[in-house]
């Protein structure tokens, strides 16, 4: 099992209300991704090659994450196409989830500029991450 990303939130997260801003959930969320694929397919994995672009962005805030909170972001897999797959977040505070989301990724060829079927190791490393109640 693959530890959640811990954040440390900065002060420059913040917005005038003093929580974290909208926006910077997402970065949170590209943080955990990063974090989760290097667990899965190691830190000598080919990206440009084998890589993925992100084509959709959801955010749920059910709560205000503060400056001096602790959060943790968990990923799952909730969907697997052919070329495309569809991530799950949550970022808990005390074991309470504070924020959910989804992204929707491609696999994508840099060098050739061209969406891709989805690399079987990287199929196998985001089947690792389908919890017991999703379904593809």
């Amino acid at each position: 099992m693959i530890q959640p990303f811990k954040i440390q939130v900065r002060f420059s997260d913040l917005d005038v209300l003093g929580h974290v801003n909208n926006t910077i959930h997402l970065s949170y969320f590209e943080m955990a991704r990063i974090h989760y694929f290097k667990e899965l397919l190691g830190q000598n994995w080919d990206w440009h090659s084998f890589g993925m672009v992100l084509v959709k962005n959801e955010v749920e805030y059910l709560k205000s994450i503060l400056l001096f909170d602790e959060p943790e972001v968990v990923i799952f897999t909730e969907h697997i196409g052919t070329k495309s797959f569809t991530i799950g977040y949550e970022i808990f505070v005390r074991n309470e989830i504070y924020i959910k989301g989804r992204s929707v990724q491609v696999s994508y060829d840099a060098k050739t500029q061209k969406t891709i079927e989805i690399p079987q190791t990287m199929r196998s490393a985001l089947e690792q991450l389908i919890r017991e109640e999703s379904t593809i």
